[in-house]
């Protein structure tokens, strides 16, 4: 950083901000220095922690370069240096446009691969309304959180991105042909695409979480219910066998027929319960 400052007389709090762990999306033009330093994040799926994390990307560019710096690698960035690299007719025809198209293509590429992250989203969602409807609400409590905090690590990194990119549509058109002004209108468009379908997952994953958590609560009540019949029926069975087990006299003790007597009023009280519970629809 300290080569490339000397070389292209960056300032110095350029470098700092470039250096450090992290740093907000932003966009400073340097007017009187012919230069324009960005920041911006995109979406990188970390593998060590199994989660997606901001991939910052900073960017001087001037009348005649370009300079890219990233935290970690992001896969847009080194494929296009890698076709650029074999590419001689592609090279001569990027570099030919300026160092504001240039820019528009690493950017573009960038937003285009945040797309397919959306639609894992996407089926993800969809296969959780699937479980949910085949009644797996149990199993997919843990698939829903996880999804969730996709949705949300995602917006963490586009939402202050938003205000940096229609600051960098503004600052970027000196370095861009006139026909190519209305190039950066378009990632713009793609940054408020991405926005909406988040705000739109955000709420399906809301709505589903609040359906899956009813269904859990519907079967727990249901649950209730055929514990509490079976409590409530055998509460008066228990009455029965402990005033009959009492010892105390009483007509026919001692006698086959006092069994019988009980069990059948034991079987009546059971018949005459249920019963009742069929009739106020407690079945």
């Amino acid at each position: 950083m300290n080569a490339l400052r000397a070389r292209f007389g960056w300032h110095p709090l350029d470098v700092e901000d470039v250096l450090s762990k992290r740093q907000r999306p932003k966009v400073d033009d340097y007017l009187d220095d012919g230069y324009l330093f960005g920041v911006l994040h995109f979406p990188a799926y970390d593998k060590n922690v199994q989660r997606l994390n901001a991939g910052e990307l900073d960017f001087f560019i001037g009348p005649d370069y370009l300079v890219t710096i990233s935290n970690v690698e992001l896969l847009p960035v080194t494929r296009l240096f890698s076709r650029l690299q074999d590419d001689e007719r592609l090279r001569d025809n990027l570099f030919g446009k300026g160092s504001g198209r240039l820019l528009y293509e690493i950017l573009d590429d960038l937003y285009d691969y945040c797309f397919p992250i959306l639609d894992k989203i996407a089926y993800k969602l969809e296969s959780i309304e699937d479980d949910i409807e085949d009644l797996r609400s149990e199993e997919i409590v843990t698939d829903i959180s996880k999804v969730k905090q996709e949705i949300i690590s995602y917006r963490k990194i586009i939402k202050p991105q938003r205000p940096a990119l229609r600051l960098l549509e503004r600052h970027i058109e000196r370095f861009l042909p006139e026909e190519l002004e209305l190039y950066f209108d378009d990632l713009v468009d793609a940054s408020e695409r991405i926005w909406d379908l988040l705000d739109n997952y955000k709420e399906v994953v809301e709505a589903l979480e609040s359906t899956n958590e009813s269904v859990i609560s519907h079967r727990q009540n249901d649950v209730l219910r055929v514990l509490t019949i079976f409590s409530v029926v055998l509460l008066p069975l228990t009455l029965i066998s402990g005033i009959f087990g009492m010892n105390v006299l009483f007509p026919g003790e001692h006698t086959h027929t006092a069994f019988w007597v009980i069990v059948g009023l034991m079987i009546a009280t059971i018949a005459s319960m249920v019963a009742f519970f069929k009739y106020k629809r407690w079945l």
